[in-house]
């Protein structure tokens, strides 16, 4: 491949929130431009967490538009639904052949989910690093553009090609993460990321100016008189962080130095924040309308994306069995 190779992939919980468009689409966009890229809808990944199988194949759909509407042009990159490659789960298998569960236990993100579901703790789960690392190995990827979160599993990835390679032969690339401004995108609700799992923590992409005014009213403040330097963590550095992360910096200006001569109202810093993210956010409404009113084109992009990937992958896995002796 004269291209550098980029895999990335988000998994099907439902339609897309900033965190994901500032932390991950927006370097797909940076990217797709420049290498060799597959984008994916990873919904294997989805049912290690309790989940609704009656609305998982509509959530894979509504990121797919979602990508779309983005700008994610299916041109010059792969559009891919993990499950629709069963290479991913071949290959996953073989991996896990070679790599300690160990290791597996001791990842901080296993730990956290097995706290955040403690009645639905499986094999799945502790076995995510691992579909992750087949993910983008299958299509040799060098570049994945993920949040900082998500360095743990990268980490797993580039172990996991080390000992591949040394086990039998040169055959994969050490994956490393492209970074974004946005790879972390802090919660509405005050403290940690944007997370699709925290009531009253995000702002999706398809939402209306009013339910941003009305998501950014809850956002927790201060009384306003501290003054001073603006403060480093909690609602208030947030909400700032948010303006900095869509370039208004005519608006943050002002709000800093109402907020260092102690007079900042936030009701109006809430509501000039609302009007800047829903200037971005209305083109990309207006698109993916578009692409719901199309419903047979975007059915043609998958099918034709799916099979190139499908044709890449089983490559790659013909490799990985001769050189296993599989074949």
């Amino acid at each position: 491949m004269s291209k550098k190779r980029v895999y990335s992939g988000i998994r099907a919980t439902g339609r897309l929130h900033l965190g994901n468009y500032l932390g991950a689409v927006k370097g797909m966009l940076a990217l797709q431009d420049t290498y060799d890229c597959v984008f994916a809808v990873v919904d294997s990944h989805t049912i290690t967490v309790p989940y609704d199988p009656k609305t998982l194949r509509q959530s894979v759909r509504e990121i797919i538009l979602d990508y779309l509407a983005a700008g994610l042009d299916p041109k010059i990159c792969h559009l891919e639904i993990q499950s629709q490659v069963p290479q991913h789960t071949e290959l996953a298998y073989l991996l896990s052949t070679i790599y300690p569960v160990s290791r597996l236990e001791d990842l901080p993100t296993y730990k956290e989910k097995k706290a955040q579901y403690p009645k639905y703790v499986n094999m799945g789960l502790l076995f995510y690093p691992v579909l992750m690392a087949a993910d983008i190995m299958l299509y040799k990827g060098e570049l994945v553009p993920v949040g900082i979160d998500q360095e743990p599993h990268l980490e797993v990835a580039r172990e996991i090609a080390r000992k591949f390679n040394s086990m039998f032969g040169d055959t994969f690339p050490e994956p490393v993460r492209f970074k974004t401004p946005g790879e972390y995108v802090p919660s509405l609700a005050g403290t940690g990321k944007m997370s699709k799992s925290i009531e009253g923590s995000f702002i999706n992409l398809t939402d209306d100016v009013e339910t941003i005014k009305r998501r950014l009213a809850s956002a927790p403040t201060d009384s306003g008189m501290t003054g001073g330097s603006l403060p480093k963590e909690g609602g208030v550095a947030n909400l700032f962080k948010m303006l900095e992360l869509f370039k208004s910096d005519d608006v943050y200006k002002k709000y800093e130095q109402d907020y260092r001569e102690k007079k900042i109202r936030y009701s109006e810093l809430k509501n000039d924040l609302a009007e800047v993210i829903f200037k971005e956010l209305q083109p990309f409404q207006e698109r993916r309308k578009e692409f719901e009113n199309n419903p047979k084109m975007v059915d043609e992009i998958l099918q034709e994306s799916n099979v190139a990937c499908r044709k890449e992958a089983e490559e790659t896995m013909a490799e990985v069995r001769a050189k296993m002796g599989l074949a």
